[in-house]
Formats: C-alpha cells, structure tokens, sequence
C-alpha cells in the first residue's frame, strides 16, 4: 500500500465530510459475506477519493445513508473492478447502485488487455505493482478489524485511480468506448433486476425430464426463488437443487406423500411441505411459453458452430476471447430461442448476422416481445 494510512469511518459526520465537495470519480469496492443469507451481507466499504482512503464500517448507524448519495451522483464516476456481486451488495444495504460506473476489468477487456482479469493481476500488469492475496477468506463482519485486514482492504482501492487513468486513456473515445460504456450501465441495471424467468434451463438434468416434468421443476425454482429473497436464505437451504429434480421427475400423490418424502431425507425442509405442494399445484401465468430443454446432440452441433462464429467475430473486432459472447450466453440463445438480454444492445449488432444463419429458428427481431 502506499504511504497513506487508511481512515477508519464509523461516524456518518465523517464521511459527510469528506464528500461535501464531490470529486470527478471514486474508487471503490466492498467486502461482503453470502454464506448464510440470499442477499450479499455488506461488511466494509472502501472508498478512495483523492489521495484518502476511507474503510467504511456499513455496520455503524447512519453509514449506509450517508453513502447513498454518493452512490446517485450521475457527475462523480464510480472506479471499481468486477463489480458485479458489489453492485448486488450496495443496491440491497444502501437501496442505491453506484453510476456512472467505470469497471476496470470490463475496461482491461476492450482495451485488448485480456478478459476476466483479476484485480491483482491488472495492477501488476499496467502500474508493475505486486499486491499480497493473504485475506481472501477473512470473516469480514468480525469488529475490530485486523491491521492485515484493513491493509488488503486499503489495497483494493488505493490503485483504482490510476488503473483508471491508464484504461481511459487506451479506450478514449469512438465505438469501442461507447460499447464499453453500454456494458457498464447494464451491469448497474442489473443490480436491482429480478429473478431469472426460466431457471430450470440451467439444470442439465432437465433435458432428461417429460414436459410435464420440466413444468413442475419450474414451478418449484421460481417459489424458491421467492422464499429466499423473502427470507434472505440461501437457496439450497430453501430447497437443494437435487430435491427439487427429484420432486419434478417424481411427483408426489398427496400432501402426506410429499411429508413423507420430505421427512425421509436428512436435509429436506419438511416445515415447508405444505408450501412446496401448494407451488407444484399452481400453474403459473406463464408456463405455457418457456422454452422446451435443449436436445443435447443437435443442440452441441450447433453450438461449436456458433462458438466458432463468434470466435471469428471477436477476431475480425479484435476483442479478447469471451468478451462478445461466452458459451453460456450462446447457450441460453440456444435454450430459450431469444436473444438473452446479455447479447442485447451492441453484441446483438455484432452476432445477429452471422450467428442467425446458423440458428435452427428464426428469432424474434429486435424489440419484439414473447
């Protein structure tokens, strides 16, 4: 780290201080814990303004409030890297997603530097500074914090400035920065959006099931989904992936069957019986549109022919590998028969007219709805 020490801030006083004159961008970044709860449990907040580090307690009264209009201020550019959980954990604790965001790893990525680069990693590559790994696994709501704890935290943003000013400078103005800059405000409107429509899309298990089947796997997922948000538990401590296939495959005939299968496993929520029964009865208002599950031989045909598209494209655009269109994105185009939200915008420009040759249906066009 370098020689200044970081402001330890459990005042709300404090930090409204230090942003009574809003400077033109931030660096920050969290640390948070999701081991027992649904939503990012946020339990420190560092922020980098100038030349002053500011660990933030978010559990001091007051914190999270006097955070939040940074967070709104459309003139100060937020500086982070991989922000994606840390949007999650800040739209939850602080009801507010910081914008305009500035995220250097999506930045090192259109600068051609490389995709999905570690935040250690880019620091060494562009500043020639090595950073220490050690607290990667700390219990970060524990109070006091350690001295090597608040330095691996201090470190996490006291860079982000000059990353910053090295990857603006790379990507400056043009369409790559205007693509750049679309990615960055998706992954902030992301932060408050809901849950996946089609869950049960992305268990294998599902091609292997009746449509009947599938149905019911999709009814039990999307009350899941709910109850943890609800109750801000993990999911599988709702219902584990391997209950809920079993459930769909084999249904069963009453309540008293359902308790009974419940009661059999060592793991199974069986207070949650009558709730699990009532969510497999209920159809939902829109079952009859999800997609069918994918039928694996043509589908893996298809998609290396897509996978080698892409890479062609990404060549020809001088992207790193991954950046235009993962496996996983190619294969919910393949899953749900329209395009994903993240092959929206700028990627659908790419891909549609190479990739819609290749594709078994038509899809939708741009705008259209399902």
């Amino acid at each position: 780290m370098t020689g200044t020490k970081p402001i330890w801030v459990t005042d709300p006083a404090v930090l409204e201080r230090h942003l009574s004159s809003a400077p033109e961008r931030v660096g920050l970044d969290t640390e948070f814990i999701r081991e027992r709860t649904y939503w990012p449990q946020l339990a420190l907040v560092q922020l980098a303004i100038g030349e002053d580090i500011l660990l933030l307690d978010p559990l001091a009264p007051g914190i999270t409030d006097a955070l939040r209009p940074l967070l709104l201020d459309s003139s100060v550019t937020k500086v982070m890297h991989s922000a994606g959980e840390d949007l999650v954990a800040f739209h939850h604790a602080c009801g507010a997603v910081p914008a305009p965001l500035f995220d250097t790893q999506l930045a090192a990525a259109f600068a051609g530097i490389g995709a999905g680069m570690g935040y250690q990693r880019l620091v060494s590559e562009l500043l020639g500074v090595d950073l220490p790994k050690g607290q990667t696994r700390s219990d970060w709501l524990r109070r006091p914090l350690s001295p090597a704890q608040l330095e691996y935290a201090a470190d996490d943003v006291v860079h982000l400035a000059a990353l910053h000013g090295q990857l603006a400078e790379r990507l400056q103005d043009g369409e790559r920065r205007a693509w750049f800059e679309e990615d960055c405000a998706r992954l902030v409107a992301a932060a408050g959006n809901g849950e996946e429509r089609w869950p049960h899309l992305s268990f294998r298990a599902s091609q292997f099931l009746d449509e009947d089947s599938r149905v019911r796997l999709l009814r039990l997922l999307r009350w899941r989904e709910q109850h943890a948000r609800d109750r801000d538990r993990p999911r599988s401590w709702i219902l584990d992936n391997e209950l809920a296939t079993d459930l769909a495959r084999q249904p069963p005939a009453t309540p008293q069957a359902l308790q009974d299968t419940l009661d059999a496993r060592p793991k199974a929520p069986r207070k949650l019986g009558p709730q699990i029964w009532k969510a497999m009865q209920t159809p939902l208002a829109d079952e009859g549109q999800a997609p069918p599950a994918p039928s694996a031989e043509a589908d893996r045909r298809v998609l290396r022919q897509l996978q080698d598209a892409v890479a062609a494209r990404s060549a020809e655009l001088g992207l790193s590998d991954g950046l235009l269109a993962s496996r996983r994105r190619l294969e919910q185009l393949l899953e749900t028969g329209q395009w994903p939200d993240s092959l929206a915008g700028w990627r659908r420009r790419q891909l549609e007219p190479v990739l819609a040759p290749l594709l078994p249906k038509p899809l939708p066009a741009a705008g259209a709805t399902v």
